[in-house]
């Protein structure tokens, strides 16, 4: 199919990679103004990165706020603004994962609004300015540290939105890998899976002719799955290094230019983290084959180089090539089916659909022409 790439791509994100990282804080934050600190459930200050970012910020006037959630919230995030605000904060540095970068994305552009903060979210007020931001990233999976993209969740709604807001796209993000030794293996797991979807959403669809998108993309997804292959060496500073970075590439914006996408597994896979505040990684998991099982024919010569390229199989097949994800995905504990991950209820998929409707989510299109028939049929395959 013939396809002209067009399009402008600009990440002027700075990523400052490596062990001893945190010592290019000072310079790479402005000398006169106040800090916001924005963190997380406190694992931080547990596992040495809050000493050595506080050490690292010595003489700084810095304010903290903890607390933002693993999914972050409208309400929690709405008291930083409030505390953004009146402490008259001038640069906030997220120090955590996704969660806290897409936090401290919305609190920067909702200090500057007026307006009730939900309308950023959902697309009511488009942001021209924001606080600038930096990340000092703790755990490996969005991507979000470099990109625009932020997610938020309204509790009660239970609306959980993506978003994007370029004034706040961050102006730094500091990767030290050392920081992933003391993460939970499940939080590994999700990163490695997480990573891994984001290139698919900008790769399963058809051939373009993209040799270096689809190149790129292939060179990512193989790092991932040689990760989980070895798995055992996760306490390995080479090992956390690669995926550190994996996860970076995989949504910093540059495997999609000027390529078909399609976010279909994210857009509903997020139903099931408000309704069930399921781990983001493990409802990508259980969405997405369901919904390449749907789609097949739709991508079926994009999903047979993918078996080629990224799984090594000889002649695969469509099928096979979901197989091969499916048994991949299985290597590092993902559920592939809703009551894997536990949740049995008889109305599941009908409560999943009843948010897709409400949150109008049930005609996705794009390329495959996702219906409400389609969509339908991919939730109870998934979720029923």
């Amino acid at each position: 199919m013939s396809h002209l790439f067009a399009f402008d791509y600009h990440n002027p994100t700075r990523i400052v990679f490596g062990p001893d990282s945190f010592a290019q804080l000072p310079a790479l934050l402005p000398a006169e103004a106040r800090v916001l600190l924005l963190y997380g459930g406190g694992s931080i200050k547990k596992n040495g990165v809050y000493d050595g970012i506080r050490a690292a910020l010595a003489g700084r006037d810095v304010v903290e706020f903890g607390g933002v959630e693993a999914n972050p919230t409208l309400a929690t995030l709405n008291l930083a603004v409030d505390l953004v605000r009146r402490e008259k904060i001038g640069f906030i540095l997220g120090v955590g994962g996704g969660s806290v970068s897409d936090g401290a994305k919305y609190v920067a552009c909702a200090a500057l609004y007026d307006g009730d903060g939900w309308d950023i979210v959902i697309g009511k007020h488009q942001p021209q300015q924001a606080l600038p931001v930096g990340v000092v990233l703790t755990l490996p999976a969005t991507g979000s540290e470099s990109n625009a993209g932020s997610v938020v969740t309204n509790t009660a709604t239970q609306d959980k939105r993506a978003f994007f807001v370029p004034p706040a796209r961050p102006r730094f993000a500091v990767l030290n890998p050392t920081v992933m030794a003391s993460l939970p293996v499940r939080q590994l797991e999700n990163g490695i899976v997480d990573a891994f979807v984001h290139v698919c959403e900008q790769y399963l669809t058809y051939p373009v002719g993209a040799l270096v998108q689809d190149g790129y993309a292939e060179a990512v997804m193989k790092a991932l799955v040689r990760l989980a292959e070895t798995f055992d060496r996760h306490a390995e500073p080479d090992w956390q290094q690669n995926l550190m970075w994996a996860a970076n590439q995989a949504l910093c914006g540059i495997i999609g230019v000027g390529v078909p996408q399609d976010w279909a597994t994210h857009r509903i896979a997020v139903e099931l983290t408000a309704l069930w505040g399921i781990d983001h990684g493990r409802t990508l998991a259980i969405i997405q084959p369901a919904l390449l099982r749907e789609l097949i024919e739709y991508k079926r010569e994009k999903l047979e180089q993918f078996g080629r390229e990224v799984f090594g199989l000889s002649a695969p097949s469509a099928e096979d090539a979901i197989a091969a994800m499916e048994a991949f995905y299985r290597s590092v504990n993902m559920p592939l089916h809703l009551r894997d991950a536990g949740i049995n209820e008889a109305d599941a998929a009908d409560r999943v659909l009843a948010g897709l409707r409400a949150h109008g989510k049930m005609t996705l299109g794009g390329h495959a022409g996702i219906d409400e028939v389609k969509t339908e049929r991919i939730v109870r395959g998934a979720c029923g």
